[in-house]
């Protein structure tokens, strides 16, 4: 029996004790849990008890952004040893299907993800894990920013995705958590400037702070005009993000993208959406689509061990795991200043 945040139900959570599978194998490890991050698609299952197909038809234990301390490693791990600090990459596939043969296993479908039902997250004191997706922590990344490669792997998918040139512009629709870590990857990965759009003026001032970064505020200034200004009134961003998922998103990121230009979908509309297919075709624009990651796990934790991404602005709160209900009723409350919750289970 493990203590654990359990979500029992749609809007019910509860801290107690639960059965978690727990067997160590050959190629797993133990790892003791330290901080765990509060992602969307947690406070969604909380809120809404569901995810598309994805439904909470059973108690389920949430979380699934963490690092931890390894405590015990099976027989066959030689990269890991006990004491390492780590961060768990969540999604585990099938090693021998076709997705993950091609290098594409995050859309697996046989892939087996934390606190997606029915799979239990990470929210508890410690996991079994398998070594190979599991990362050592330089020793100058702390526990928070470990717990922050999750969300920052799917930025940095994104950026690998749009295929950059040095001093590319860039445009990203949304400045959530997601929204912020792929502008911040964009301009680890070579962009000259990002530019990024939102209703939220609370977020737009957070991410001022970073150099390189452009707000718009959507409510008070024209994204087409502020990027013809900038790029010319017959071009455009060499790069766009859809990281908002909203359906007023399209038709003006399609104007901002220069013909020949990038376009990378991560935001997940609600429903299905109208989409302008003749102007994507008048400029053959490329398009990518994001779904988690793949093979980026790494270079999340050395881009942030390089100080080129520094995440400590985006921490908003960080919450003892007896207070783990209060985070997530502050989470779900949706404020309009917080980036991340986090919920730390060790001092």
């Amino acid at each position: 029996m493990s203590k654990a945040v359990v979500l029992e139900h749609k809007g019910k959570l509860s801290i107690r004790d639960i059965e978690l599978p727990n067997q160590m194998g050959e190629d797993d490890v133990r790892i003791k849990i330290h901080t765990v991050g509060i992602c969307g698609s947690d406070v969604h299952y909380y809120t809404h008890g569901k995810i598309g197909p994805f439904v909470v038809t059973q108690p389920m234990v949430l979380g699934h952004e963490a690092s931890g301390i390894v405590t015990e490693v099976g027989a066959n791990v030689k990269h890991l040893k006990k004491g390492d600090r780590v961060c768990m990459e969540p999604g585990i596939p099938n090693p021998h299907s076709k997705a993950t043969k091609l290098g594409i296993y995050n859309v697996d479908p046989d892939v087996v993800f934390w606190a997606t039902p029915p799979i239990h997250g990470c929210l508890t004191e410690s996991v079994v894990h398998p070594a190979s997706y599991t990362f050592k922590l330089p020793d100058n990344v702390s526990f928070a920013e470990g717990a922050f490669v999750e969300p920052l792997a799917i930025g940095i998918q994104a950026c690998v995705k749009a295929k950059f040139k040095p001093g590319d512009v860039c445009l990203v629709a949304g400045c959530g958590p997601i929204g912020i870590l792929t502008a911040l990857s964009a301009l680890a990965s070579g962009a000259s400037k990002v530019f990024i759009t939102d209703v939220a003026a609370p977020k737009l001032e957070i991410v001022k702070q970073y150099s390189g970064i452009i707000p718009i505020h959507i409510t008070q200034e024209s994204i087409i005009d502020t990027i013809q200004k900038e790029c010319g009134a017959d071009w455009g961003v060499d790069v766009a993000f859809e990281a908002s998922g909203h359906h007023s998103s399209y038709d003006t990121i399609l104007t901002c993208i220069r013909p020949g230009g990038t376009l990378v979908f991560l935001g997940l509309p609600v429903d299905k959406i109208d989409f302008d297919l003749v102007t994507a075709q008048s400029k053959e624009i490329t398009m990518e689509t994001v779904f988690r990651y793949a093979n980026v796990y790494d270079r999340a934790v050395n881009l942030i061990a390089s100080g080129k991404i520094n995440l400590h602005p985006l921490i908003s709160g960080t919450y003892p795991f007896s207070r783990s209900i209060e985070a997530f009723e502050r989470a779900a409350s949706a404020q309009p200043n917080d980036v991340k919750l986090q919920i730390q289970l060790m001092d």
